[in-house]
C-alpha cells in the first residue's frame, strides 16, 4: 500500500523548519522534502500512514500558525505514482 503525502506551506523558511520538526515529532512520519517556493514561501512534505499524515499536519498547522503565515496545508492519503515524478522522489 502506499503511503499518504502531506504538506504545509509556510510564508518563512522558520516556519516550514518549525511545521517539518513539529510533523517528525508528532506522528510517524518521514520528511520527503523541504521545498523552496520562491518569494519566501516554503513546503514542508512528509509521508507516511493517512493518519499519522493527518495527526501531523494539523499539528504543525496549529504549532506555525503562531510564528508565521500559513498558506495551505494538504493531505494526500493514497497518491498515484505519477506524482513521484513531480516531486522527483521514490516514496
Amino acid at each position: 500500500m502506499r503511503q499518504a503525502l502531506g504538506s504545509v506551506e509556510v510564508k518563512s523558511l522558520v516556519g516550514a523548519i518549525q511545521a517539518a520538526d513539529t510533523m517528525v515529532k508528532s506522528a510517524d512520519v518521514h520528511i520527503v522534502d523541504l521545498n523552496v517556493v520562491g518569494s519566501g514561501i516554503v513546503t514542508a512534505i512528509v509521508t507516511g500512514e493517512v493518519a499519522a499524515v493527518t495527526a501531523a499536519v494539523n499539528n504543525a498547522k496549529e504549532v506555525v500558525s503562531e510564528i508565521g503565515q500559513i498558506i495551505a496545508t494538504d493531505v494526500i492519503p493514497r497518491p498515484h505514482e505519477e506524482v513521484d515524478k513531480l516531486l522527483d522522489v521514490l516514496l
